[in-house]
């Protein structure tokens, strides 16, 4: 019960944000349960990787719902998806493996890192130039689609913040861009999680609920709370100002990233 509790907390913040900010939670959800799982009795070497595996199990439901939301509106350039989709996936497969073999303590060290650099990207608002055409194409796209899913899934997170720009600077309109991002977490989240599943698979010490790194509880009560709690995020976000909204994202990143390189470097 107390993991439930503690789960609904955290899909709850999750979705606040990601209404109010229009980001995946991973960010979010990956510290949270590196805080609380220790608390839960849940063994210190597999609390990282079970935070990053529940936290892509959740990225890939609702990576679906965002996708079609955009797609009824015409948002996402499904061929530009097509291209970038192989290397995506398997760049998550390899970023789960590579979530398996290193210990906590690195991982934190990654994760931190990575809301840093969000931070820093949400609190300067660089928008790379609108260019004429889309240009790009396989040789480009496989290539930084691997990178883009190798990074996701090691940190757990839908890929939005990197996937975004990559979009921008190859001459995809930013409303189209954004829609893009969130198909593209679909094969980073999925096969990141299938790949945190056939990791942990029969590692003894799991909780009980367990499939592999994936906690089922912890998925269920995070991807409820959060689809509940992100329409108060997006109604929040049309009645608040925008400059003010980012920043203090940036605020939160930067002490969440301050805090998981403490943790890392001081274990």
């Amino acid at each position: 019960m107390e993991l439930i509790l503690a789960c609904l907390a955290t899909g709850a913040l999750a979705g606040i944000t990601a209404g109010l900010f229009g980001v995946g939670g991973g960010l979010i959800i990956v510290p949270a349960l590196a805080l609380l799982l220790p608390g839960l009795g849940i063994a210190g070497d597999t609390v990282m990787q079970i935070a990053i595996g529940t936290s892509l199990a959740v990225i890939s439901a609702t990576a679906v719902s965002s996708s079609l939301a955009h797609h009824r509106r015409d948002g996402i350039r499904w061929p530009v998806f097509v291209q970038l989709g192989p290397g995506l996936a398997l760049g998550a497969l390899l970023g789960a493996a590579l979530a398996h073999r290193l210990d906590g303590d690195t991982l934190r060290i990654v994760v931190g890192v990575g809301a840093l650099a969000v931070a820093a990207k949400m609190a300067l608002g660089t928008t790379p130039p609108v260019r004429d055409r889309v240009r790009g194409g396989w040789q480009l796209m496989i290539p930084a689609g691997g990178v883009i899913g190798t990074l996701s899934a090691l940190i757990g997170i839908g890929g939005g913040s990197l996937t975004v720009p990559l979009l921008s600077f190859c001459g995809v309109p930013m409303r189209q861009a954004v829609g893009t991002s969130s198909a593209c977490g679909i094969p980073i989240a999925w096969a990141g999680a299938a790949g945190m599943v056939i990791a942990g698979w029969n590692l003894p010490g799991l909780p009980p609920g367990n499939f592999g790194y994936v906690s089922a509880p912890g998925f269920l009560a995070i991807a409820a709370s959060s689809v509940l709690l992100a329409p108060l995020g997006a109604r929040l976000a049309h009645a608040l100002p925008q400059v003010q909204l980012k920043r203090a994202f940036a605020l939160l990143l930067l002490l969440i990233g301050l805090r998981m390189l403490w943790t890392g470097l001081n274990a």
